[in-house]
């Protein structure tokens, strides 16, 4: 497998993960249920003429675990980095499940260069919103990388 096909992958996976911590936060989805649905039945399968790509099964399931595990301890991180005046509770619950994703990666996924999880959150985050939230993405990521990464170098 090439460099490439996996790194398509995992960007696939990335974008599921975001699409399942979305449906776990508004139908109250139980984790199980959610990674067996879309490992099941959306990752690299069609659905109603919609084609979903094919996705690392296995980092699929590590982001969506990993965030439902971590959220006690990744929320406080995103809630410091916003904007003030901002709290992660008024914040859409798609972009809530993008920066968990991204903030769960930077700091449990220290082998993964910290541009490409910006990079790859923020293409995610313009996706689906058309106004400032990949700046809003590419901000908060950005300033808990740089305090997350910088301990664990020191």
């Amino acid at each position: 497998m090439t460099t490439e096909k996996t790194a398509n992958q995992r960007g696939a996976a990335r974008l599921a993960a975001v699409q399942a911590l979305y449906q776990m936060d508004l139908a109250g989805t139980a984790l199980a249920d959610v990674l067996a649905e879309y490992e099941v039945y959306r990752l690299g399968k069609e659905i109603d003429g919609d084609v979903y790509l094919k996705a690392d099964p296995a980092w699929f399931r590590a982001i969506v675990s990993g965030v439902v595990k971590e959220q006690k301890s990744l929320d406080p991180k995103i809630s410091d980095a916003i904007s003030e005046g901002w709290t992660l509770s008024r914040l859409d619950s798609t972009l809530r499940a993008i920066l968990r994703a991204g903030v769960f990666e930077i700091v449990k996924k220290p082998d993964v260069p910290t541009a490409v999880i910006v990079t790859e959150y923020v293409e995610i985050a313009t996706a689906f919103f058309e106004g400032d939230e990949g700046k809003l993405v590419n901000a908060v990521l950005d300033r808990i990388a740089r305090r997350e990464r910088a301990e664990k170098k020191a």
